[in-house]
């Protein structure tokens, strides 16, 4: 199993967790709602799960320009 963390704004790999079993407890899921938790992550059919965060630079990015939270995409 391959977790994979990656920015939902600049789709940059933010890092991955391989071959471990653990459980969504573990890795803080279990915080989410159920539409955090549809939106947030993805679990493949191969077991592999992705999991939609934000990078440093995208975060600061909004932090700095909040009107830039009408676009799911974002350059930098």
């Amino acid at each position: 199993m391959l977790i994979s963390y990656f920015c939902r704004h600049c789709s940059a790999q933010l890092g991955t967790i391989e071959d471990v079993s653990v459980h969504s407890e573990e890795l803080g899921l279990h915080k989410l709602t159920e539409e955090e938790r549809q939106e947030m992550v993805i679990y493949e059919s191969d077991g592999n799960i992705h999991i939609k965060a934000i990078c440093e630079d995208c975060h600061e990015a909004l932090s700095r320009n909040p009107e830039l939270h009408q676009y799911d995409y974002l350059i930098h």
